[in-house]
């Protein structure tokens, strides 16, 4: 199986872009780039308070490669709405509560915010311990912490 076929089995073959257009997941997958899924709600008081340092993060870093996909679990649509409203990456529509249930179980989520990176060329995992690593290395000199 190729590896675009790995990251369109994880979030289809496209996810949605801040302005609702589809972004296919090949533009954000291959070689040297990496595809960090970031798992988070609003009402959860340790997210809202982790987003605006992975935002500041991904400033730094998308450069080099980093794409992130966020993963809601919120409770309604306005809350998404509200929430992604303060990201600037791409996510899953909000209405795909299939395939959120299917990430958080690929990935053993069972608490938010988490925030897993991945090889995008190989789909390995790179870190399961995502948060940890942004809020060690929060200028990004590590990246991607291999």
């Amino acid at each position: 199986m190729s590896v675009g076929n790995d990251f369109a089995e994880l979030f289809g073959q496209s996810v949605m872009g801040k302005d609702k257009s589809e972004v296919p997941v090949s533009s954000f997958t291959g070689e040297q780039k990496y595809v960090g899924i970031y798992f988070s709600a609003h009402w959860c008081p340790p997210c809202r308070n982790f987003t605006p340092v992975l935002v500041e993060f991904y400033k730094k870093v998308k450069s080099k490669g980093l794409e992130i996909v966020f993963v809601s679990s919120d409770r309604d649509q306005e809350s998404f709405d509200d929430y992604y409203d303060s990201m600037p990456w791409l996510t899953i529509s909000y209405a795909d509560r299939d395939r959120k249930g299917q990430l958080c179980e690929k990935f053993g989520v069972s608490g938010i915010p988490s925030f897993i990176l991945l090889d995008g060329n190989t789909g390995a995992m790179i870190t399961k311990d995502g948060r940890g690593r942004v809020q060690g290395d929060e200028d990004g000199n590590n990246f991607p912490w291999q």
